[in-house]
């Protein structure tokens, strides 16, 4: 009986961390198809700093929840000026609407809750998830 229960236990574990780990995968790919990453790095581990800011960085800046989406994605097709210095950064209207708010998403779920140590998901279907549901389950 305890058996089951924690074998149970430990494959629920590896679903939702293989799900997260997919959804990180996801964002980075998208990233990286829309060359995101020419400019900017997700955090000081990947060597030398770009022109932009890492995105770990934007993410603990507007670590706001799902208000914070179309905000971001709003920024990355439009640019923005005078946000993270004086280089701006220029429009990407190659990405689409639905691509900005995964990338959005994805920048976002990279950072913790400091008191928790969770943080937002990006879903396999691209919506922002908290992980403090999975947590008080």
């Amino acid at each position: 009986m305890y058996f089951r229960i924690a074998a149970m236990s430990v494959c629920t574990g590896l679903v939702v961390f293989s799900q997260g780990v997919m959804a990180q995968a996801i964002g980075l790919g998208l990233a990286q198809a829309n060359n995101c990453v020419s400019c900017h790095r997700v955090d000081e581990t990947e060597g030398r700093k770009r022109l932009g800011p890492d995105f770990e960085v934007i993410a603990k800046r507007y670590n706001g929840g799902a208000a914070a989406i179309p905000y971001l994605a709003t920024r990355i097709r439009s640019g923005s000026r005078g946000s993270w210095g004086a280089v701006p950064m220029p429009a990407q209207s190659h990405v689409s609407a639905v691509d900005a708010e995964l990338l959005a998403a994805w920048v976002l779920s990279l950072v913790g809750d400091p008191q928790t140590g969770l943080g937002p998901t990006l879903s396999e279907q691209g919506s922002l998830e908290s992980n403090n549901d999975h947590a008080r389950q």
